[in-house]
């Protein structure tokens, strides 16, 4: 019987090939199942030997470890280099943007505390 190895859902692109390409490298057989159309299923990576799933978790496990180290060892590079993005330079990059979602915002929350405040008038 089939059992579920890794969900997928917010995983990047780069670490959900990672993990295909470990599963294949060790000869364990697992399928995926999509997304879907509409976002709402379960993407995951599926083992079809419930057997091997001690040993893929075992795998994935120690993966996760080392990817973690990685990342981490990565963005210190970044941050030491000054060269990770902060919210300043996404700003810098397309203002008008930013100041629609500002505008937005704003309108938000007039439109929504307005009621309160009209009631003690």
């Amino acid at each position: 019987m089939a059992a579920r190895l890794f969900s997928l859902h917010n995983v990047p692109d780069d670490e959900a090939e990672e993990v295909r390409e470990l599963l294949t490298s060790h000869a364990l057989d697992f399928y995926e199942s999509p997304e879907g159309n509409w976002g709402i299923s379960m993407p995951a990576i599926w083992l079809y030997d419930e057997e091997q799933l001690p040993q893929a978790r075992a795998l994935i496990a120690e993966y996760q470890k080392k990817r973690l180290i990685r990342v981490r060892e990565e963005y210190a590079l970044l941050q030491k280099n000054a060269m990770n993005r902060t919210m300043l330079d996404v700003i810098k990059e397309n203002p008008l943007r930013f100041a629609i979602y500002v505008a937005f915002i704003a309108m938000v929350l007039y439109f929504s505390t307005q009621p309160f405040l009209e009631i003690g008038k």
